[in-house]
């Protein structure tokens, strides 16, 4: 009798148990629901966060945002408010720092400074065109005696070149002397003309100087150079006969040179005149010749794919001659700073150029950047950054990958919760059976914490076995399910409340339900 009472005592305990944890459910349900006043339709309260809404969505089609709440347009169920800060709402996923230590998360600081560049191009050495004189002769004569007889000779300037007679001078020379030692008051204006005469026979006015105070004829003319260089080209030989206006000498100077360089089609752009430059050459090591680019000529060469630069280099002591080979490095004229950060930090898609930015509470967000030079490891960041932000240099393409899967992020905290792959990729309900079709099975089911659903009536894929026997439309059911490619549910495993195991609805605010058998059910 006495071990009756006792077991008597057990079961009233365990009903007033079940009985408790029965109403303690009803309760947060109850408090969780409350009626629209115009439809009287149960809505989904989030709680009191304290927050207000960023907006509200439907979490079968987040894309689409709604900024009140009230039922969604695509599914049986209310809108679900979206908070500031919440995991996924602006495209950003928090990672842990065990997670970010076994990522290998490298961060650093967004600064300013100058952008070096860093193009070198190769090319060679050649003569400055801007740097030229021609020697020609202004009469006819001949040339009875050459100083300079070989081309590249160097020569200086006022240096003599050749020595020239000239015929037609002896006749303007001896009509100037004769008109010189007439007397008469006529005398004045002929003298003015037989100096005229000479003066277009092509003498200079040093030499009707020299014819007017030595008193004789000068039929022969030294011609000097006018320029310090080289003669470039050699058109007189001693003995030939020369005409009026024949180039006789071409002299190039040596002070500037040029350098014609080979600049990559892709590096163009960073190549601008007046950028200061520096040229190395293999003939004379260590010798550092500084200049600036002339000009950057407007022609690509279809074999290399390159645009010729012209640089202008001073050449001290005439160490550059024409042919040599020369490296240029190149430094920007660009005295502003601009933003730069590291280059391995920038993920190009093709179509996008995209850099994780980290924020505090282990955040990381990706943001479109637009690009501006690179040199030196470091990339301008025209737009989308500003000084002092933190972005991530390794690991950034997980991360990337992460923000852009919905419904993933989760994994990637601490918060997540424990157990079995399985748990984390299957979603736990519990409904009642609507409708069984051949490929669908409807259900209204409670809300889904783990999927972010309110309480609604939808439609599931079948399971691939089919249903099982004990499983009618009627039927309070536990269940299963998991996302499918074309944003679909399958159910995974389906079986009626009584018979399911005693783990229950965890899906339903993580609370135990006493199981209903079939003969309970209204």
């Amino acid at each position: 009798m006495k071990n009756k009472n006792i077991l008597a005592t057990i079961t009233a305990i365990a009903i007033a148990i079940a009985a408790g944890g029965y109403g303690a459910y009803r309760i947060g349900v109850h408090q969780g629901m409350q009626a629209t006043p115009a439809t009287g339709e149960a809505v989904t309260v989030a709680g009191d966060t304290g927050k207000k809404p960023l907006y509200w969505h439907d979490p079968m089609v987040p894309g689409q945002k709604f900024d009140k709440p009230g039922k969604s347009p695509f599914m049986d169920m209310q809108l679900v408010p979206v908070y500031a800060g919440a995991d996924g709402d602006d495209g950003s996923v928090t990672v842990s720092p065990r997670v970010q230590q076994n990522l290998g998360v490298r961060t650093a600081i967004v600064n300013t400074g100058r952008l070096s560049s860093g193009v070198v191009a190769v090319g060679s050495v050649a003569y400055n065109d801007r740097d030229v004189a021609l020697v020609q002769a202004r009469s006819n004569g001949f040339i009875e005696r050459l100083y300079v007889r070989a081309a590249l000779d160097p020569v200086k300037q006022g240096q003599p070149l050749a020595e020239l007679y000239v015929p037609d001078w002896i006749a303007a020379q001896e009509e100037f002397l004769t008109a010189r030692h007439m007397q008469g008051s006529d005398t004045a204006s002929l003298v003015d003309g037989a100096r005229q005469r000479m003066r277009l026979a092509g003498m200079t006015d040093g030499q009707i100087r020299l014819v007017e105070s030595s008193g004789k004829v000068h039929p022969r003319i030294t011609i000097s150079a006018p320029v310090s260089g080289v003669v470039a080209e050699l058109g007189a030989r001693e003995g030939m006969t020369v005409t009026s206006g024949a180039q006789l000498f071409r002299i190039n100077g040596l002070s500037t040179v040029w350098v014609n360089a080979e600049v990559p089609e892709n590096m163009a752009a960073k190549v601008r005149p007046g950028d200061a430059v520096e040229a190395r050459s293999p003939a004379l090591p260590g010798g550092v010749f500084k200049g600036k680019v002339g000009a950057v000529l407007p022609e690509v060469s279809a074999a290399t794919r390159t645009l010729k630069a012209r640089i202008e280099l001073a050449n001290r002591g005439g160490q550059l001659v024409p042919g040599m080979f020369a490296t240029i490095t190149f430094a920007s004229s660009r005295d502003a700073d601009v933003l730069l950060v590291p280059s391995e930090a920038v993920i190009q898609t093709g179509t996008r150029s995209v850099v994780i930015l980290a924020q505090d509470g282990g955040k990381f967000q990706p943001v479109d950047v637009e690009l501006g030079g690179e040199g030196n490891g470091k990339t301008e960041i025209r737009k989308g950054l500003t000084a002092g932000q933190k972005i991530v240099l390794s690991g950034q393409f997980l991360l990337d990958s992460e923000a852009s899967l919905k419904g993933t992020t989760t994994r990637m905290g601490d918060a997540q919760p424990s157990g079995s792959a399985t748990e984390a990729t299957f979603h736990h309900g519990q409904g009642k059976v609507e409708r069984i079709d051949k490929d669908e099975v409807t259900i209204s089911h409670g809300p889904i914490t783990t999927l972010q659903w309110g309480a609604m009536t939808m439609g599931f894929k079948a399971p691939a076995a089919g249903l099982p026997r004990n499983v009618s439309v009627g039927d309070r059911v536990a269940f299963d399910i998991k996302p499918r490619r074309d944003g679909t549910f399958e159910i995974v495993a389906i079986s009626p409340v009584a018979d399911a195991p005693d783990t229950n609805d965890k899906g339903m605010d993580g609370m135990k339900m006493p199981a209903v058998s079939k003969g309970a059910k209204k």
